[in-house]
């Protein structure tokens, strides 16, 4: 059990600690996992450096390569962080421009 943390808070992260991981080759939104704020009275960063992104260009097919900066104050939940790396790896073969992924991640 985590420090801090209740069996059942920890209910729905199922990717964490969790060896059999399948590696998803197409966007899939419904990877990200969430918990909640345990400190929502505070103000404070939570900072993903993501330096092996890459996608692929829809004109050449050929793998765009990007490093991306996350950082966000959590309100009521949090990104569980293996779940992030496990979402930015499904844009893998998707073939989009960067600038259009960017929307993605925000919504």
């Amino acid at each position: 059990m985590a420090h801090g943390r209740q069996q059942d808070e920890l209910q729905d992260i199922t990717l964490l600690g969790n060896q059999d991981n399948t590696y998803n080759f197409d966007y899939r939104p419904d990877v990200l996992e969430s918990f909640d704020n345990k400190h929502q009275g505070r103000d404070y960063f939570v900072k993903f450096n993501c330096p092996e992104f890459t996608s692929l260009c829809p004109i050449t097919g050929q793998p765009d390569f990007a490093t991306i900066y996350i950082s966000y104050i959590p309100n009521v939940k949090m990104v569980e962080s293996k779940s992030l790396k496990l979402y930015l790896f499904s844009f893998r073969n998707h073939g989009d421009f960067h600038r259009r992924l960017y929307e993605y991640y925000y919504e």
